[in-house]
Protein backbone atom coordinates (compact mmCIF):
# COMPACT_ATOMS: atom_id res chain seq x y z
CA UNK A 1 0.00 0.00 0.00
CA UNK A 2 1.24 3.63 -0.84
CA UNK A 3 0.85 6.31 1.77
CA UNK A 4 0.68 10.06 -0.19
CA UNK A 5 1.28 13.02 1.26
CA UNK A 6 1.01 16.11 -0.22
CA UNK A 7 4.25 17.63 2.09
CA UNK A 8 6.80 16.51 4.07
CA UNK A 9 5.92 17.26 7.84
CA UNK A 10 8.88 18.80 9.46
CA UNK A 11 6.81 19.95 13.11
CA UNK A 12 5.38 18.40 15.84
CA UNK A 13 1.93 19.76 15.05
CA UNK A 14 1.78 18.53 11.81
CA UNK A 15 2.72 14.71 12.77
CA UNK A 16 0.08 15.01 15.80
CA UNK A 17 -2.97 15.35 12.42
CA UNK A 18 -1.81 11.69 11.88
CA UNK A 19 -4.37 9.15 12.45
CA UNK A 20 -3.19 6.93 14.60
CA UNK A 21 -5.86 4.34 14.54
CA UNK A 22 -4.00 3.72 10.90
CA UNK A 23 -1.04 1.35 11.70
CA UNK A 24 -0.03 2.63 7.85
CA UNK A 25 -0.18 6.11 8.24
CA UNK A 26 1.95 5.73 11.15
CA UNK A 27 4.68 3.93 9.96
CA UNK A 28 4.52 6.03 6.98
CA UNK A 29 4.96 9.03 8.94
CA UNK A 30 8.07 7.82 10.67
CA UNK A 31 10.06 8.46 7.55
CA UNK A 32 8.90 11.91 7.62
CA UNK A 33 10.75 11.88 11.41
CA UNK A 34 13.96 10.17 9.54
CA UNK A 35 14.17 13.66 7.59
CA UNK A 36 13.96 16.25 10.67
CA UNK A 37 17.52 14.67 12.27
CA UNK A 38 20.18 16.92 12.47
CA UNK A 39 23.02 15.66 14.63
CA UNK A 40 23.85 19.33 15.67
CA UNK A 41 19.77 19.67 16.85
CA UNK A 42 18.34 16.65 17.57
CA UNK A 43 15.52 17.86 19.74
CA UNK A 44 12.74 17.94 17.28
CA UNK A 45 13.82 14.96 15.92
CA UNK A 46 13.16 13.57 19.44
CA UNK A 47 10.15 15.29 20.04
CA UNK A 48 8.32 13.94 16.89
CA UNK A 49 9.54 10.23 17.77
CA UNK A 50 8.29 10.61 21.15
CA UNK A 51 4.81 11.16 19.58
CA UNK A 52 4.93 8.63 17.64
CA UNK A 53 6.27 6.19 20.07
CA UNK A 54 3.07 7.56 22.34
CA UNK A 55 2.97 7.82 25.89
CA UNK A 56 3.57 4.81 27.66
CA UNK A 57 7.07 4.35 26.40
CA UNK A 58 10.06 6.99 26.94
CA UNK A 59 13.36 6.94 24.27
CA UNK A 60 15.78 5.82 26.94
CA UNK A 61 19.53 6.93 26.58
CA UNK A 62 20.61 3.47 24.78
CA UNK A 63 18.12 4.40 21.78
CA UNK A 64 19.30 7.63 21.54
CA UNK A 65 22.81 6.99 21.61
CA UNK A 66 21.93 3.52 19.12
CA UNK A 67 19.77 6.35 16.21
CA UNK A 68 23.13 9.05 16.41
CA UNK A 69 25.16 5.96 15.62
CA UNK A 70 23.41 5.06 12.46
CA UNK A 71 22.65 8.15 11.90
CA UNK A 72 26.08 9.58 11.88
CA UNK A 73 27.52 6.30 9.98
CA UNK A 74 28.87 7.19 6.96
CA UNK A 75 26.63 10.46 6.93
CA UNK A 76 23.33 8.94 5.95
CA UNK A 77 21.22 11.18 8.33
CA UNK A 78 21.59 13.62 5.49
CA UNK A 79 19.46 11.10 3.17
CA UNK A 80 18.36 8.33 4.60
CA UNK A 81 14.86 9.64 5.23
CA UNK A 82 14.25 10.39 1.82
CA UNK A 83 15.15 6.97 0.79
CA UNK A 84 11.82 5.73 1.42
CA UNK A 85 10.26 8.18 -0.44
CA UNK A 86 9.14 6.69 -3.74
CA UNK A 87 10.69 7.38 -6.88
CA UNK A 88 14.17 8.69 -4.55
CA UNK A 89 17.08 6.61 -5.03
CA UNK A 90 20.94 6.79 -5.15
CA UNK A 91 21.01 7.47 -8.90
CA UNK A 92 18.87 10.98 -8.13
CA UNK A 93 20.58 11.52 -4.77
CA UNK A 94 17.49 10.28 -3.10
CA UNK A 95 15.01 13.18 -4.08
CA UNK A 96 11.60 12.09 -3.97
CA UNK A 97 8.84 12.52 -6.20
CA UNK A 98 5.77 14.85 -5.26
CA UNK A 99 3.58 13.91 -3.84
CA UNK A 100 5.38 12.16 -1.18
CA UNK A 101 4.50 8.36 -1.19
CA UNK A 102 5.94 5.61 1.07
CA UNK A 103 5.20 2.09 0.72
CA UNK A 104 4.08 0.12 3.37
CA UNK A 105 3.63 -4.01 2.90
CA UNK A 106 2.95 -6.56 5.22
CA UNK A 107 3.97 -10.26 4.85
CA UNK A 108 3.34 -13.58 6.41
CA UNK A 109 4.69 -12.36 9.81
CA UNK A 110 2.88 -9.34 10.08
CA UNK A 111 0.44 -10.51 12.61
CA UNK A 112 2.09 -12.84 14.21
CA UNK A 113 2.20 -11.73 17.73
CA UNK A 114 -1.74 -10.57 19.34
CA UNK A 115 -1.84 -6.52 19.76
CA UNK A 116 1.72 -5.99 17.59
CA UNK A 117 1.90 -5.40 13.95
CA UNK A 118 5.17 -5.81 11.73
CA UNK A 119 5.26 -3.66 8.77
CA UNK A 120 7.80 -3.16 6.26
CA UNK A 121 9.16 -0.43 4.42
CA UNK A 122 10.33 0.14 0.66
CA UNK A 123 13.64 2.30 0.53
CA UNK A 124 14.88 3.25 -2.92
CA UNK A 125 18.81 2.29 -1.51
CA UNK A 126 18.20 -1.22 0.25
CA UNK A 127 17.70 -4.51 -1.94
CA UNK A 128 15.48 -5.55 0.77
CA UNK A 129 12.30 -4.49 2.38
CA UNK A 130 13.19 -2.80 6.30
CA UNK A 131 10.37 -3.84 9.28
CA UNK A 132 9.20 -1.76 11.98
CA UNK A 133 6.85 -2.77 14.92
CA UNK A 134 3.81 -0.84 16.30
CA UNK A 135 1.85 -1.86 19.43
CA UNK A 136 -1.72 -1.10 19.37
CA UNK A 137 -3.03 0.56 22.39
CA UNK A 138 -5.86 0.48 24.78
CA UNK A 139 -6.83 3.95 23.56
CA UNK A 140 -7.47 2.32 19.98
CA UNK A 141 -3.79 4.00 18.27
CA UNK A 142 -1.04 2.43 17.03
CA UNK A 143 2.35 3.78 18.41
CA UNK A 144 5.89 2.80 17.40
CA UNK A 145 7.04 -0.08 19.38
CA UNK A 146 10.45 0.15 21.33
CA UNK A 147 13.49 0.27 19.09
CA UNK A 148 11.95 -1.07 15.97
CA UNK A 149 12.95 2.34 14.04
CA UNK A 150 16.46 0.51 13.86
CA UNK A 151 15.67 -1.63 11.58
CA UNK A 152 15.42 1.57 9.24
CA UNK A 153 18.53 2.94 10.14
CA UNK A 154 20.48 0.34 8.49
CA UNK A 155 22.90 1.06 5.60
CA UNK A 156 21.43 1.57 2.17
CA UNK A 157 23.11 3.09 -0.95
CA UNK A 158 25.21 6.06 -0.85
CA UNK A 159 24.18 8.88 -2.90
CA UNK A 160 25.18 9.04 -6.33
CA UNK A 161 27.05 12.18 -6.55
CA UNK A 162 29.28 11.31 -3.53
CA UNK A 163 30.23 7.71 -4.31
CA UNK A 164 33.54 7.56 -5.65
CA UNK A 165 33.22 3.92 -7.40
CA UNK A 166 30.05 5.01 -9.37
Amino acid sequence: MKISFPKIMNSKEELDNVDRTNPYYVSASLVHVLTVYQPENETLFYEMLQLLMGPYQEISPLLKQQIKDRMLQHDKYGYIGNSYFVGATPENDYQPKIPYEVEVQENDYSKSEEGYLRLLLKSGGADHLRPVTLRLGKDGNYYLWSDSILGLLSDIKPVESSNPWA
